[in-house]
């Protein structure tokens, strides 16, 4: 089970693509699609999801609007940040802060455009997503996990709403931060701890690095960008008839890296990551030229602080994890009488696991002693 949380910037795209890894999966029981603020506003990207869904036949899945701004980040507060130490190469939802590019949105928080790939008809749910997750993981406690693809503002909410919420997961995979990426590319040549996820809202990505999930794995933008959607992937996809390759075809014309992708693709198959190492991690909350950069930690160095051990990826193995994309999205979607036998199989599993632990728990500890 698996509670999406992503900027669905659309159409196409690695925010949407990267929902797709998930939804087109039949180990992947999708229980919703939480949406916030990041690469494009909040109510935007919520039409591009909806939309993708229809377009892909996977109307069953809900979508739930979240957090349009940071927990205390502030444009006007950005501006003079740029102002007194440079800008970077990307706003975001703040599009009007960067030099105008065909990645960046220009436009206010409550506009949306008009869609290319046309309006929606399915509707979000009448719920906020923090609510939503809250109420999915005590439906079913300890057996989902959270994806985090864009910033975390909803998912601080949540640990905010409920102390426990993030205990009560299987863990949480997310993208976010960066260490010391070996790259030419001066977004990130020039700004090694810079990263937009966390950057956007620092406070959040700090409650939810905080958070005592029983596991994090974090691909950060070292890793990521040793990945790479090409246009001959694309070429691959769109020999397929299926409803999100014909998506792709139509919409994805952005050939870059795969950074949410890939987190979703390693919490399908671990062995696409054959690399890792574990350190402690937050984000940087002084106001300063530094506000949101990654801050790590080893064993050996970290301060008397309750921060958590997470699982950082280092090495991709690029092939297995194009083979994985590239079949995902050629495949055709399920039924949905095949995605209620899974559900119903991985519940009775679950059944199963939980009698014979206790028939185990009662030999070796019978009544009385």
């Amino acid at each position: 089970m698996v509670i999406i949380d992503q900027d669905g910037s659309g159409p196409g795209g690695s925010d949407q693509m990267a929902m797709m890894v998930l939804l087109q999966s039949p180990q992947a029981q999708v229980l919703g699609i939480t949406i916030v603020s990041g690469d494009a506003w909040q109510p935007e990207e919520v039409q591009h999801t909806l939309r993708m869904l229809e377009l892909i036949h996977r109307t069953d899945v809900p979508v739930v609007p979240g957090a349009i701004f940071p927990l205390v980040r502030t444009e006007q507060e950005t501006k003079l940040q740029q102002q007194l130490y440079g800008s970077f190469a990307w706003y975001g939802a703040w599009g009007d802060l960067a030099a105008k590019t065909s990645r960046q949105p220009n436009h206010g928080p409550y506009v949306i455009p008009k869609l290319v790939e046309g309006n929606p008809s399915l509707k979000p749910l009448a719920e906020d997503a923090a609510h939503f997750m809250v109420r999915q993981v005590h439906a079913h406690p300890h057996e989902v996990t959270i994806y985090a693809g864009g910033p975390l503002t909803n998912i601080a909410l949540a640990i905010s709403i409920d102390p426990h919420f993030a205990e009560l997961t299987q863990g949480i995979v997310m993208m976010g931060g960066s260490l010391g990426p070996q790259t030419s590319d001066p977004e990130f040549a020039n700004n090694p701890r810079h990263e937009f996820n966390f950057w956007f809202d620092p406070e959040a990505a700090h409650i939810t690095l905080r958070a005592h999930w029983p596991r994090i794995d974090l691909t950060t933008v070292d890793i990521s960008i040793k990945t790479a959607f090409t246009k001959a992937m694309l070429d691959e996809i769109a020999q397929s008839s299926s409803p999100a390759a014909k998506y792709l075809a139509a919409y994805s014309n952005e050939f870059y890296y795969c950074w949410d992708e890939l987190v979703a693709a390693a919490w399908l198959d671990p062995s696409i990551i054959t690399k890792e190492k574990k350190l402690y991690i937050d984000v940087n909350l002084d106001r300063g030229p530094l506000y949101g950069d990654t801050l790590t930690w080893t064993d050996a160095n970290k301060p008397s602080l309750d921060l958590q051990l997470v699982h950082v990826q280092t090495e991709v193995d690029l092939p297995r994890f194009n083979k994985l994309f590239i079949d995902l999205m050629k495949a055709q979607p399920q039924s949905s009488s095949v995605r209620n036998d899974i559900a119903r199989i991985s519940e009775s599993t679950c059944i199963l696991q939980g009698a014979f632990v206790s028939c185990v728990w009662r030999v070796v500890n019978p009544p009385g002693g």
